[in-house]
């Protein structure tokens, strides 16, 4: 079984085996990681932090157990511009530092493991946690409780005040969900850091994990062009074409469209 089978294997399990997953995520870009001895750092990890959880009813020590991760040293990565490890599992457990939805799902894994009911939350810009039935929100770097005004602040320094805050972006994340968001994050880093080959492996999985978005086709369809794979990228132009209802971005990609040599080669 190759990193990419094992990945979505873990998907399969019950329960679903979402930590695990993002280190055989990790291993497509990094043949050397070893998950086992991965999951072996969780594992003191979490004889660590139970050691230091109060004594409370399970359904309150979700908070407490985020307090613990910062304390252990768990905490948001501001490097600028940022790197591709901070969205690599094995970096983050080594660095301690990652985006906001690694530091969750390293936190939804311990949850489970100590029974906390915790769940994750896909908003927009900056992952964030709750307790089921819970009235408020938890940024997974730190813990901090956050209102319903508060996650509007957080949409507005993300997105601008234009934006208003409303049920989608309060809805739970499926673990498939959350590594589809992952392999966006890493497809973008990837970018940005000029490997294009590596943002290309995150961007087909990101296609393999659920439906795709216009700009999933975009994404990479601009890295077929760099690639030199003009009929890959005339396949995710065409997919694009047929997403998308902006008008202006329909006259855009028809025009590269019609730009792509027609003949039939090969992508690779």
């Amino acid at each position: 079984m190759n990193p990419r089978q094992a990945c979505l294997a873990c998907l399969e399990r019950e329960p679903v085996a979402l930590l695990e997953a993002t280190l055989w995520l990790a291993t497509e870009h990094d043949r050397s990681i070893d998950p086992a001895a991965c999951l072996g750092q969780v594992h003191n990890l979490q004889r660590e932090v139970s050691k230091r959880l109060p004594m409370l009813p399970l359904g309150e020590l979700a908070q407490p157990l985020l307090r613990e991760l910062n304390s252990q040293g768990f905490a948001q990565d501001e490097y600028h511009p940022l790197r591709p490890q901070a969205a690599l599992m094995d970096k983050v457990l080594q660095r301690r530092r990652g985006q906001p939805l690694l530091l969750a799902i390293i936190a939804l894994e311990l949850a489970q493991r100590l029974s906390i009911p915790l769940e994750g939350v896909n908003f927009p810009g900056h992952f964030l946690l709750r307790v089921p039935g819970a009235d408020h929100l938890l940024d997974p770097c730190g813990g901090r409780r956050l209102y319903p005004a508060d996650c509007r602040e957080l949409l507005a320094r993300q997105y601008g005040p234009q934006m208003p805050l409303n049920a989608e972006h309060m809805r739970s994340a499926t673990p498939r969900q959350m590594l589809q968001r992952l392999s966006r994050n890493l497809r973008q880093l990837h970018i940005s850091n000029d490997n294009a080959m590596a943002a290309l492996v995150d961007a087909e999985r990101v296609m393999l994990l659920g439906p795709a978005q216009v700009n999933d086709y975009l994404s990479r369809a601009n890295l077929y062009q760099q690639l030199e794979c003009p009929q890959a990228e005339r396949f995710d132009l065409e997919h694009a074409l047929l997403l998308t209802d902006d008008p202006v971005q329909r006259l855009k990609l028809s025009e590269r469209l019609a730009q792509l040599p027609s003949g039939k080669r090969s992508i690779h």
